[in-house]
């Protein structure tokens, strides 16, 4: 595990490492498909937000897990064709308010991703 959450190739790196390493990264990690379905959500994240893995692996992100996500400010901003753009955010559903830094990322591979950490 070499990669941060600032490194400027983690989206390279993101897209060839196997759920197990991704599950190991400090930061918290939603992998989604390119339609905003949760295909791995790692183990960092659940610590974060408080929501379980297996409540998210199928559902849609935006609409069904963080649906205080669907926003301008974080799920409109996948609809661009290529994604690197970090957003202060504060996290309201199904917790107490949670302040993070949100690090939006798509490409041309078969996966977004939203990285967090809590600030």
């Amino acid at each position: 595990m070499n990669e941060e959450f600032d490194s400027s190739n983690i989206l390279e790196w993101l897209n060839k490492q196997p759920n197990e390493i991704l599950d190991k990264v400090p930061f918290g990690l939603v992998k989604m498909s390119k339609n905003g379905t949760v295909v791995f959500y790692n183990k960092a994240e659940e610590l974060i937000t408080g929501v379980k893995s297996e409540n998210t692996i199928g559902k849609h992100f935006f609409t069904q897990v963080a649906p205080c996500t669907n926003n301008f400010l974080v799920a409109e901003k996948y609809n661009k064709i290529a994604l690197d753009e970090q957003v202060q955010y504060i996290f309201t559903y199904v917790t107490q308010p949670i302040s993070v830094q949100l690090r939006l990322l798509k490409g041309a591979g078969d996966y977004q991703y939203m990285l967090v950490k809590k600030i």
